[in-house]
């Protein structure tokens, strides 16, 4: 009977998809949340490259844009934990989407947090009219304003709209939104003069440091950005432990063996601290990190009630 047993135990075993170890022995899919040929589909791009000559399989990106991203995030939240489909993944769906609209997944449930692969930080700037050189002038001179003064951001529920959110709450103070669809729109009204203060990530206002166009008040990262070094943070801007980093990641189905997860991150790892793929990267505008999983499951953790603070601080409702 013991015999009859360990052979049926076999023939099972030898019908399963292959043990983790084995894997993988055929292309992996990256869905994409976003059309072919923009950033986040550009950072899929180099590190499926990478991935995929670590692993001697295709790494196939797929875009499935739509929905603010719930399109793709729900594909991969319902597709098998085999190692074969992974989402890149990013803060504002993530920890935003989920807050703002009845998503058709959980973001702690649903997925198991591979690595994020690259951040980048949002900067505060206003125009040289206005009467204020940092952010402390800037809370003083809004407030003097009775929230009269207005701010550019892309779009209701964005990282730019809802970081300065976080930052008026902590200030005690009110500003309004102009909402835009574009940077390139946000970036020229500023300039021209038309709307006072604007909140971009930080690799769009590089070229403008040296310039008399913009004035650049502080990043929101936790350390100063290096292609920036005389811009100060948020923190030291008089805002203790205020770091608000969008991020761009890999995450898996929920039930993926940890032991996939953690090969995959253990190869992010080491293709972002290649100079050549930390170059393409700062290109991109993102800086690299390839985080362990146990880091970026804990970053997410850490982050949805923050954000989902600044969605109820926004007056955004559920749709």
């Amino acid at each position: 009977m013991r015999l009859v047993l360990l052979l049926l135990l076999a023939a099972i075993a030898l019908d399963q998809p292959s043990h983790a170890q084995d894997w993988p022995q055929r292309p992996v899919k990256i869905v994409v949340p976003f059309a072919a040929g923009g950033n986040a589909d550009s950072i899929a791009r180099i590190i499926g490259q990478q991935l995929g000559d670590a692993f001697a399989q295709p790494f196939i990106i797929e875009n499935r844009p739509g929905a603010t991203g719930t399109i793709a995030a729900e594909v991969v939240a319902r597709s098998a934990g085999d190692g074969y489909t992974l989402l890149l993944a990013s803060l504002p769906l993530i920890d935003i989407v989920p807050a703002t609209t009845k998503a058709p997944f959980d973001p702690l449930k649903d997925f198991a947090p591979i690595s994020a692969v690259a951040t980048n930080a949002l900067i505060f700037v206003v125009h040289p009219s206005l009467p204020v050189k940092s952010i402390p002038d800037l809370v003083a001179y809004a407030r003097e304003q009775h929230g009269q003064v207005s701010y550019a951001a892309a779009g209701v529920g964005s990282v730019t709209h809802l970081g300065m959110v976080l930052l008026l709450k902590r200030a005690g103070v009110e500003m309004t939104p102009i909402m835009y669809k574009g940077g390139a729109a946000m970036l020229t009204d500023t300039i021209a003069g038309h709307v006072k203060v604007y909140v971009s990530n930080v690799s769009t206002l590089v070229p403008y440091a040296e310039s008399d166009l913009l004035r650049l008040l502080a990043v929101s990262s936790r350390q100063r950005v290096p292609a920036l070094p005389r811009v100060p943070t948020l923190i030291e801007s008089g805002f203790p432990g205020l770091e608000i980093v969008n991020w761009t990641g890999l995450m898996a189905p929920a039930n993926t063996p940890r032991e996939i997860v953690d090969r995959i991150a253990k190869e992010v790892a080491r293709a972002v601290k290649d100079p050549k793929i930390a170059a393409l990267l700062t290109a991109n505008g993102v800086d690299p990190l390839g985080n362990t999983p146990d880091e970026f499951a804990a970053m997410i953790a850490a982050e949805i009630p923050v954000w989902a603070d600044a969605v109820k601080s926004a007056g955004i409702r559920e749709k």
